[in-house]
């Protein structure tokens, strides 16, 4: 195990530092990790979590769908970690240019994160699917059945969904992100997951951290290996 004062070094010398996380940067705030031993690939229910997150499964069941999203997806009530608020204090201090994240529930916004690219979308961004009117998380939580707007059109949340393609410019602007990086730090992510992973293997920068308490596909190109807390490791970080 790397030890923590090697990341302080690295985070001194740097200046355009990019964080790329996934599902692990949120289970330390209480949201559960879809593929972990007690996430939601290890529950029950009438459908798997797969069929049911998927825009297919939107189209045919949206009462079904909304009954599975309200119950899982939508955890409004809880707060940025460690982690989240560290690297927002990283961006006010004008060291970190990007957070990249694969999770949905905007807790680096809710931190303070002002640069980030959501991969797979926002719980807190939902639109009728016939005007493009905008609706919150809390709307979405507090009505029953399917969620509808004003004009009658059915509200869906900004996440994509299996069988949808991911946002073209939020892409874009990731990749952008990691070609500026002089330092990437991957962290919560079995990176196993494309497009996303993708972005890992594209940098071609001279320091990667990896922070994850698994084994991923990508643990020998990193730099730099840790298994520790996300939230443990950058409370101990200095800015």
């Amino acid at each position: 195990m790397t030890d923590v004062r090697v990341l302080q070094q690295l985070i001194d010398q740097s200046r355009r530092i990019v964080f790329f996380g996934g599902a692990g940067v949120s289970t330390e705030s209480g949201i559960p990790d879809f593929r972990s031993v007690d996430g939601l690939y290890h529950q029950k229910y009438d459908y798997p979590p797969e069929t049911m997150l998927s825009h297919d499964f939107f189209v045919r069941h949206p009462e079904e769908f909304f009954r599975f999203y309200r119950d899982k997806m939508l955890p409004l009530q809880a707060k940025p970690n460690p982690a989240h608020q560290k690297l927002a204090e990283l961006e006010q201090a004008g060291k970190l240019i990007a957070v990249i994240t694969q999770n949905i529930d905007g807790l680096h916004q809710k931190a303070g994160s002002q640069k980030v690219y959501e991969l797979h979308g926002s719980v807190h961004r939902n639109y009728c699917t016939l005007c493009g009117k905008f609706y919150d998380a809390g709307f979405i939580r507090n009505t029953q059945g399917i969620p509808r707007c004003d004009c009658g059109g059915i509200i869906k949340p900004d996440v994509v969904l299996y069988g949808e393609s991911l946002d073209s410019r939020v892409m874009e602007g990731a990749a952008r992100a990691i070609d500026q990086a002089d330092l990437l730090i991957v962290g919560g992510t079995s990176l196993v997951v494309y497009p996303a992973a993708g972005f890992v293997a594209n940098y071609r920068g001279e320091k990667l951290v990896l922070i994850n308490r698994d084994p991923t596909p990508y643990d020998s190109r990193a730099d730099y290996l840790f298994r520790d807390s996300i939230g443990e490791l950058f409370s101990q970080i200095q800015v």
